[in-house]
């Protein structure tokens, strides 16, 4: 009697679970779609009223929706006659939208399809915004982090983006930004090279730290790693008994920077920093 109701209250159990999951997934579906069907009703819409819904969507920050109009708008008047600017719109709404796939891919589909629009320079200056901002999580945003200790390589994208719009169109109106986010971007870089070197400095692989301290110099001679990347060659040479090179770096700093580095690497820091660096969940 008492295995029965053990195998009872089982099963009683067991389909008690699935009812829940269902109703779940249930509630989940209609909390998906709002409650109402994934397929939006455009009947009688033309080109203009999904332009216009769109914009309205875009400024008011609702990119998911705005990328849904776009994309439908492209899909029933492939060859209207703003078909250029429905696509460099949809690729800022991706943009917006943090789908770096899909914006990079209709910028990449503007200037190919329309390489001598008005507005191609800016779709050359969008692939780098996308790069730029790429990998950007909530945290970063609200509590800043030192992007320098992560992997660059969206940053040598945007870095090659920004160069090419630089190199193609040097007289447009997006250079400006364009020349400010390039300078922030090789000073990322630069401090990137600082950090693998102080790493190998720890690990005692002195000949390893020099070479990409000496990558700073070379690459990033303006960046503001450069006092850095002195003071690291001076302290890999000493370790490895090179005496000579490591006075000529001592010499080169002092000459350079006689009052220290011009900025350093706590300038600017909030405490949200402070307390990022001090829990150490980014090293």
């Amino acid at each position: 009697m008492h295995t029965i109701l053990i195998k009872f209250f089982t099963a009683c159990c067991l389909i008690l679970s699935l009812t829940v999951l269902t109703g779940c997934a249930s509630l989940q579906e209609m909390l998906g779609s709002g409650g109402t069907s994934d397929q939006e009703d455009y009947t009688g819409w033309n080109a203009e009223k999904f332009r216009s819904e769109a914009r309205i969507a875009v400024e008011a920050s609702s990119y998911d929706k705005a990328t849904k109009l776009y994309e439908a708008l492209e899909a029933r008047y492939p060859f209207d006659n703003a078909a250029p600017q429905t696509l460099i719109d949809s690729a800022y709404a991706y943009y917006k939208n943090n789908d770096a796939e899909a914006a990079l891919s209709a910028a990449d589909r503007f200037i190919k399809t329309y390489p001598r629009d008005n507005h191609v320079d800016y779709a050359y200056y969008l692939k780098g915004l996308v790069n730029y901002n790429r990998g950007i999580t909530f945290v970063d945003r609200f509590l800043p982090t030192d992007t320098s200790q992560r992997d660059q390589v969206y940053a040598n994208d945007a870095l090659d983006n920004f160069a090419e719009l630089m190199r193609r169109y040097p007289k447009s109106q997006y250079v400006a930004d364009a020349q400010q986010r390039t300078v922030a971007i090789k000073n990322n870089l630069a401090m990137h090279e600082i950090n693998i070197a102080r790493y190998y400095m720890k690990r005692d692989a002195y000949i390893a730290a020099v070479n990409r301290a000496k990558t700073v110099m070379e690459k990033y001679p303006r960046s503001i790693a450069l006092p850095f990347a002195l003071e690291i060659l001076q302290d890999a040479y000493a370790k490895l008994g090179m005496n000579d090179l490591a006075a000529d770096a001592k010499r080169i700093y002092d000459q350079n920077y006689p009052n220290g580095a011009p900025v350093t690497e706590n300038q600017g820091k909030t405490m949200s920093h402070e307390i990022w660096d001090f829990v150490g969940l980014d090293k």
